[in-house]
């Protein structure tokens, strides 16, 4: 097996044709982030990649952005204050991780509905030609609306991006009015912005819901996103794209829920202990489901042979057709030796077939 079949291999678990070899790939942000990690290697032994473009881009004339970085405890930490002319709000990081929230009160949910107001929504596929190229046969591309709240909905947005979770869950429950109000008006840029997303050239459209179904729960899920994803769907549906939403953790209070949407595919699918369902489950649950299967890092860490029987049930449970293996949550311990591994078993079960 070769990584050039790579491409070929996603593309017939996509549409549905049994797959003999299944795909086991990688986000790009890893490849692009994860540099002590010897990536031509792995590529060169059949890992491929799950690339990601943005295939919009905002035009906004209420607001401006400034970013700095400095040092703090050895580490580097960014500041981002977003400017009106209604006031100005604050986030800041430390490395990777968001240390504190856009919205803190009250007048900061005004200040970003002011921010957001008159976006123009422009189609762009120059990212995503640009990604195609790059890949060639290793891998495939995936459409996303990157902006100012990472690409997911924007109950998510307000969740885990601009309010934070204890925020967020106090205004929701209360149906906090400048919540709301915010909310109606990013549902209707969300919709604009799938409308010129489809304009574009990728089949797989995702949302990066990073959905928390605990701390959401399945009566706001039914109230808020329900709707939301069936006027999405009804877009893509009429120009013949395809939605992905990346629910990587626990689900089986909505399992029937998401069976009754058109939602092509679950992204960085993982078992328990961070999902509740396991990968049998989620076949049986939505048979014509794609299944981007995250397997759990702590998998990683099991003795070989029981790793290989682990992966080896993840393919046969999934299978045949419509899923692939990933790397989606981090980069897995030791993966120079587990990584060559799991495509080996993945070989294995695909000749044991």
């Amino acid at each position: 097996m070769t990584s050039g079949a790579i491409r070929s291999r996603f593309e017939d678990a996509l549409a549905g044709r049994p797959v003999s070899y299944p795909v086991y790939a990688v986000y790009d942000w890893f490849v692009n982030n994860r540099p002590g990690v010897d990536w031509e290697r792995l590529f060169e032994r059949g890992l491929g990649q799950i690339a990601h473009a943005n295939v919009v881009r905002h035009e906004h004339p209420n607001f401006e952005i400034i970013e700095t970085t400095s040092e703090q405890d050895g580490r580097t930490r960014r500041d981002v204050r977003l400017i009106t002319d209604r006031g100005e709000l604050h986030e800041w990081y430390l490395g990777e991780w968001r240390q504190e929230y856009f919205i803190k009160t009250a007048e900061d949910y005004r200040i970003m509905a002011r921010a957001l107001e008159d976006v123009r929504v422009v189609p762009d596929a120059s990212a995503f030609h640009e990604s195609e190229a790059a890949l060639g046969e290793n891998g495939i591309t995936v459409g996303q609306i990157q902006g100012l709240g990472m690409g997911r909905t924007p109950l998510m947005v307000l969740q885990i991006d601009w309010a934070g979770l204890e925020r967020f869950s106090m205004d929701l429950a209360t149906e906090f009015p400048e919540m709301m109000n915010l909310l109606s008006l990013m549902n209707e840029i969300k919709l604009e912005e799938i409308r010129r997303a489809v304009e574009t050239p990728p089949a797989q459209i995702k949302l990066w819901e990073n959905l928390s179904i605990e701390t959401l729960g399945p009566a706001h899920y039914r109230r808020y996103l329900v709707p939301l994803y069936k006027q999405i769907l009804d877009i893509m549906r009429s120009a013949g794209k395809r939605l992905l939403v990346h629910y990587d953790g626990k689900v089986r209070v909505i399992a029937d829920d998401i069976a009754a949407l058109d939602i092509d595919g679950i992204d960085s699918f993982t078992e328990p202990p961070e999902g509740d369902m396991t990968v049998a489950e989620a076949r049986a649950a939505w048979p014509g489901k794609f299944l981007w299967v995250h397997p759990n890092l702590d998998a990683y860490r099991l003795l070989d042979d029981h790793f290989v029987e682990k992966i080896r049930r993840l393919a046969r449970e999934a299978g045949p057709s419509r899923f692939c293996l990933m790397i989606s949550e981090e980069v897995p311990p030791d993966w120079e030796t587990k990584i060559p591994l799991a495509l080996k078993a993945l070989e294995s079960e695909a000749e044991a077939g």
